[in-house]
């Protein structure tokens, strides 16, 4: 062993090989009288504290020197820290010892070094999983419970749902072509108003022209059979209709007039003589007491009455146009100032729903055609009751 009173000078001493049973380094020039143990893990404990005795530390780095009243050892960073008193060390030194006899690791004395020990984190608990079920899908957490509350809750309105109509798709059938409508005039004309007489949907004899009365006529036949209300003659509705008539005769086709014809007034009896009955609303075409042609017309109003008496016919006019009324007259024959026998479109259209200014209007335009053609300048004309 060395002397533990020999050579120190109040300074950290060199590390010096000690001769105890451990076989250690020695802990500086002022080692204890005994021996230092050996520790079970093959490490030398340090020596006793004892006055000037400096254990050695646990990672074998020489201890400073026991400091006294005059001494400053050096901390672990080798700075200078002020010199503790001798009760404190032996303390420490007792401290250190019983940590290392029991496998702990050592406290650190007050003041022994500058930063607290670093402090160890600590996990928090892995939750503990929940058994997997038989399909293997994970469990579901609990619902928790709503809180109670007194008051209930009130509830939001939903905002107004409006549904949307999806528009219709047009259709992509081609319209039926039509075949007549109001305003045409022909022979088809006068067959489509003979057929719609035998089935009791026009209540007058044909005139050939399509008027106001036809397409009313139409559109009760249109309604009657679920057909597209439009009054106009279409290939559908025109099919419909001949194959629920029959082809009408010649005299159905072109009757003598609508109404009887009346008992001739005897100022008719004799030469060429249009004569002309208000009562039955006939003009008949007479030739020395025979009716040659006869047909339907109507008069003026009681504001615009057509004159009575025997005239001539005085001027012919195959197309002419009222400059008074700006009107079509064809096929006039004038008798009495501005008055004429002549075709209308309007009577033909609206029948006796109307009234002329004065004219004898005729209705059938065929028939008057031909009595213009027939009728001569000169030839008498006779208006009665």
């Amino acid at each position: 062993m060395v002397d533990a009173d020999s050579g120190w000078d109040g300074r950290g001493g060199s590390n010096t090989p000690g001769a105890g049973a451990g076989g250690t380094h020695g802990a500086g020039p002022f080692q204890g009288r005994s021996g230092i143990p050996a520790l079970p893990d093959g490490r030398s404990a340090p020596a006793l504290p004892g006055r000037r005795s400096t254990p050695a530390l646990p990672d074998h780095r020489s201890t400073p020197a026991v400091p006294d009243r005059h001494s400053t050892p050096a901390v672990r960073d080798h700075r200078s820290t002020p010199a503790l008193p001798g009760r404190r060390v032996a303390a420490a030194s007792l401290v250190a010892l019983a940590a290392l006899a029991t496998g702990c690791e050592p406290g650190t004395a007050t003041g022994a070094q500058d930063a607290p020990p670093p402090v160890r984190a600590t996990r928090a608990a892995a939750p503990t999983a929940s058994p997997a079920t038989e399909d293997a899908k994970p469990p579901t957490a609990p619902t928790p419970s709503p809180p109670a509350s007194t008051t209930p809750p009130t509830p939001t309105p939903e905002p107004a749902r409006t549904t949307a109509r999806p528009a219709p798709e047009p259709s992509t059938a081609p319209a039926p072509r039509i075949l007549m409508r109001t305003g045409s005039e022909s022979d088809r004309v006068r067959e489509l108003q003979a057929r719609l007489r035998q089935i009791g949907h026009f209540g007058r004899n044909p005139t050939g022209y399509y008027g106001s009365v036809t397409a009313a006529s139409v559109r009760s036949f249109q309604t009657k059979r679920s057909l597209p209300v439009t009054g106009s003659t279409d290939e559908v509705t025109w099919r419909r209709l001949l194959g629920m008539t029959r082809v009408p005769t010649a005299a159905e086709l072109r009757p003598p007039t609508e109404r009887p014809v009346a008992a001739p007034d005897e100022r008719c009896l004799k030469g060429r003589v249009l004569c002309i009955s208000k009562n039955s609303r006939t003009l008949a075409w007479m030739i020395d007491g025979t009716v040659v042609s006869a047909m339907d017309v109507r008069f003026g109003s009681e504001y615009t009455p057509t004159r009575e008496g025997v005239f001539e016919v005085y001027w012919k006019s195959r197309d002419h146009v009222s400059t008074l009324y700006d009107t079509p007259m064809p096929y006039a024959l004038f008798f009495s100032g501005g008055q004429a026998v002549h075709y209308s479109a309007d009577f033909a259209a609206n029948g006796y729903g109307g009234a002329s200014h004065g004219c004898v209007n005729v209705r059938d335009k065929k028939k008057v055609a031909a009595l213009f053609d027939q009728v001569r300048t000169g030839d008498k004309v006779v208006v009665y009751w």
